[in-house]
């Protein structure tokens, strides 16, 4: 409130001031006209009166004009006396309606919190600057709820993810201690069966780090040959069963080589896990109308089409596997990257199974 009555107050001063100022500029042009006036009237003349009548009277022009003159400059500058104080009541009364719609977003934002972020100002009224203003904060507010919900449903689900390697290691732990028969070789089984969880639960937390460092990744970055990035991401792999088809043209895009490694890694390796027996994984890199594009596309499961979408969001797979290795980060990794870098994603189920994913660097980003 202290703020807004400071703000208050400098418009006021702004409209009294802009008042006084103007009426000051009207005073200086009504003393220049009274000035431009003849001084100097022709002398004293004596009007007689008629036989008869009261004695003459004698009309003094000059005493005249001195007493226009002086009315000429003082009727003004009386008026302008009473301006100033009033166009200060109204220039507080003015600033206190204009700022009127800036109190109540105020007062509405600091009631706002993580608790009731789904509160909007939801201005009414005419189209103006600070409906524009109320409209554009409701969008961030919403944008706000969006990121915080997501955050939400994150955090859920790391920790239910991080709980269940920590469940096993504990009944891992727990066996041969309860059993007294037990012997080396089931400590050496137990101890094997650890190791296994331990390495699933590094690699979930380097998801987790490298989808944090995806999504707060900087704008800028180096040349990358992204042609050779997925030549060599694919000699990388070890499809069993599977046919891989590559068809890769020379594309430079700019950018993280590491994201963009990783990117194109957690692809190759969702198209190869997420296969069938005897499928294909397609791979194209081409430039086109100054765009780079990467396709890569598999075989596989029918996918449906309104399940697309939430592939991409993490912790979320289509059919849970236990101990597979993967914790439904892989298409989410992606996703943050892609964003990071300005590219545009669109995947889509095909029709015999499987899914192709098309990621679209903009012409800005390529080399």
């Amino acid at each position: 409130m202290a703020l807004s009555n400071r703000l208050r107050w400098r418009l006021t001063a702004i409209y009294s001031t802009g008042a006084f100022v103007s009426g000051i500029m009207l005073l200086l042009l009504v003393v220049l006209v009274s000035l431009s006036l003849p001084s100097d009237g022709p002398a004293p003349r004596t009007i007689r009166a008629p036989r008869g009548e009261p004695p003459a009277i004698a009309v003094n022009a000059r005493d005249t004009n001195d007493n226009y003159q002086r009315d000429l400059v003082l009727v003004p500058a009386l008026a302008l006396g009473i301006m100033v104080p009033l166009s200060v009541g109204v220039g507080w009364f003015i600033a206190g309606r204009m700022l009127r719609p800036v109190r109540t977003m105020n007062e509405t934002l600091q009631r706002i919190s993580g608790r009731n972020v789904h509160e909007r100002l939801a201005a009414t009224g005419p189209r103006d600057e600070f409906k524009d203003l109320a409209d554009t904060i409701d969008g961030l507010l919403g944008r706000l709820e969006a990121a915080l919900d997501g955050q939400k449903r994150f955090v859920a689900n790391a920790a239910h993810e991080l709980r269940t390697p920590l469940t096993v290691e504990h009944a891992l732990l727990e066996e041969p201690l309860i059993d007294a028969g037990a012997t080396v070789a089931s400590y050496r089984a137990n101890f094997e069966q650890l190791l296994t969880v331990n390495r699933h639960r590094g690699a979930l937390l380097e998801s987790l780090l490298t989808l944090a460092g995806s999504e707060s990744a900087r704008d800028d970055g180096v040349p990358v040959d992204l042609e050779a990035l997925v030549r060599q991401a694919v000699d990388g792999l070890t499809p069993h069963e599977l046919t891989v088809v590559a068809t890769i043209r020379p594309a430079h895009v700019v950018g993280d080589p590491t994201l963009l490694a990783r990117l194109v890694a957690n692809l190759l390796d969702n198209a190869v896990h997420y296969n069938v027996p005897g499928g294909t994984v397609e791979v194209g890199v081409r430039r086109l109308d100054g765009y780079a594009r990467l396709i890569i596309a598999n075989t596989g499961p029918v996918v449906p089409p309104d399940q697309v979408e939430r592939l991409f969001e993490p912790f979320q797979r289509l059919r849970r596997v236990a101990d597979d290795g993967h914790h439904g980060l892989g298409l989410s990794i992606v996703r943050a990257i892609a964003t990071a870098h300005g590219a545009t994603i669109q995947a889509r189920s095909r029709p015999a199974g499987g899914l192709s994913v098309e990621v679209l660097f903009p012409a800005g980003r390529v080399g």
